[in-house]
C-alpha cells in the first residue's frame, strides 16, 4: 500500500478495515483477469503511478494479454479522457515491460536461446541476456531455474549487483527474495517470474 494508506489505516482501523473489506467483497465474484484490468483502469482515473506500476504486471500474471489490457485502457477512453490515456502509455512505455513492446504484442510464447549449459556453473546464479530480456540463473544438481531480472511488484529490473549471496534485493522498495526458489523472503508477497526452460543440444532455452 502506499503510505498514505498505510497512515490511514493506522489513524482510523475500523473505517479503513471496513473500506478494504468492501472493496475485497465487491470484486469476489469476478474472475482474478477481469478483477485486475478493472483495477488497471482505476489507477488510471485517480492517476496513481505507483499502482498503475503495481497492477500491470498483475494483470499479465493474471492472464491478460498486452492487447487485452490496451484495449481495455482504449475501452475506457470515453470515461478517461485523452490526458489520461496518454499519461498511462507514457508510464507503460518508461516501464519497458517486453511483452507490451510494439515487435511483440500478438506474438506467441516461443523458446530462447539463453547460454551455453556447461557455462553456467553449479551452485552459483549466472546473469545473462537473452532476446532483450535480463535472466538469472540459478543451477543446481543439473536443473536449471531461470528467472525474469524484473521485480514482481513494479518489474524493476533489478541489476546483477544487487545480489549477494543467493538473495537478490530490488533497490526501488527493496523486496528481497530467494534466488534459489524465486520466493520473495521480505517485505513483499510476490515471487520472481521463473520461466519454463530445456536443455537442447547444449544449450539452455528459456520461453516466454
Amino acid at each position: 500500500m502506499s503510505d498514505a494508506l498505510n497512515y490511514l489505516v493506522g489513524a482510523r482501523p475500523e473505517a479503513m478495515k471496513a473500506y478494504l473489506k468492501f472493496l475485497k467483497e465487491t470484486g469476489k465474484s469476478l474472475d482474478p483477469k477481469t478483477r485486475m484490468l478493472i483495477t488497471v483502469i482505476t489507477k488510471i482515473a485517480v492517476q496513481t503511478e505507483g499502482g498503475l506500476r503495481q497492477y500491470l504486471p498483475r494483470a499479465l500474471d493474471a492472464g491478460a494479454t498486452p492487447n487485452e489490457i490496451l484495449d481495455a485502457i482504449l475501452h475506457a477512453f470515453p470515461a478517461l479522457g485523452l490526458a489520461k490515456i496518454v499519461w498511462a502509455v507514457d508510464i507503460l512505455l518508461d516501464m519497458d515491460i517486453p511483452e507490451f513492446r510494439a515487435e511483440n504484442l500478438g506474438k506467441e510464447k516461443r523458446w530462447h536461446d539463453v547460454k551455453p549449459a556447461d557455462q553456467i556453473p553449479e551452485d552459483q546464479i549466472t546473469y545473462c541476456d537473452s532476446d532483450g530480456r535480463s535472466l538469472f540463473v540459478y543451477r543446481a544438481n543439473g536443473e536449471f531455474s531461470v528467472y525474469d531480472s524484473r521485480c514482481p511488484h513494479q518489474v524493476t529490473n533489478i541489476p546483477h549487483l544487487a545480489l549477494e549471496g543467493f538473495r537478490l534485493t530490488c533497490p526501488k522498495h527493496h523486496w528481497a527474495f530467494d534466488i534459489k526458489t524465486g520466493e520473495c523472503v521480505e517485505k513483499g508477497n510476490r515471487p520472481l517470474k521463473r520461466f519454463e526452460s530445456k536443455v537442447e543440444n547444449g544449450r539452455l532455452f528459456a520461453r516466454w
